[in-house]
């Protein structure tokens, strides 16, 4: 067993890596995406850059490897802790994919296939949350940083409602995911529109709305390096 759960590690880890934003983008718009509209190799930034049609494949595709990937894992009977830990496998091979030199998204959507399967319940939660209440402020960002907050602690806290049998290890895999996404958001190179502000401001505005500056039109708009 524990050679089958290495096995599908290093398997979800490749899988997660395949960039279907920068792959799109190329083939639609022949343009490197990193270098255009956010910078970021995922669904929003797609529909930026190439447009509606391809962010919703690129959306599809990247929720389905996270939870395919956790889906595999339920079918070869893995306890919960390795499946959690197939799915962040997943969400890191998105973040820092071996086919793009480790500069990938951020994994939101991934995250979203990965937490959906662990448990449907806090997938919802993933999903509604910041586009019931947020994206019509376009401030989606902000929405899913602030869930990435109250998942783990609806895990802890919620449990027995939401149908969660071990909630020490499910609490532990939603704070891994959290602290991943954190990561990528804070070791993002600076950005030549960013180079003047503060790093408490820049790190500030990178966890909370995942942007370099406080104005999100600039940020989009920006000449990338």
């Amino acid at each position: 067993m524990v050679i089958q759960v290495i096995l599908l590690t290093i398997a979800a880890y490749l899988v997660g890596s395949i960039p279907a934003a920068y792959l799109v983008a190329r083939w639609r718009r022949g343009v490197d995406i990193r270098k255009h509209g956010s910078g970021n190799v995922g669904a929003a930034n797609t529909l930026t850059v190439v447009g509606k049609r391809w962010s919703v494949f690129v959306t599809i595709f990247d929720i389905g490897k996270g939870a395919l990937m956790v889906w595999f894992a339920q079918l070869l009977d893995f306890n919960i802790a390795s499946q959690a830990a197939v799915g962040i496998a997943t969400v890191i091979g998105h973040d820092w994919p071996v086919f793009l030199r480790f500069q990938g998204g951020r994994g939101v959507f991934t995250s979203l296939g990965v937490i959906a399967i662990l448990n449907p319940w806090l997938g919802l939660i993933a999903l509604v949350y910041p586009y019931l209440f947020f994206a019509p402020f376009r401030q989606v960002a902000l929405g899913v940083s602030t869930a990435m907050f109250i998942i783990p602690i609806t895990s802890a806290l919620a449990h027995k409602p939401f149908g969660i049998d071990e909630p020490l290890t499910v609490t532990l895999a939603m704070v891994a995911i959290m602290v991943v996404m954190a990561t990528r958001r804070l070791t993002a190179p600076r950005s030549s529109i960013s180079k003047d502000v503060p790093l408490s401001e820049l790190i500030t505005y990178r966890l909370l709305f995942d942007r370099d500056i406080k104005d999100r039109k600039a940020w989009i708009n920006h000449k990338r390096d």
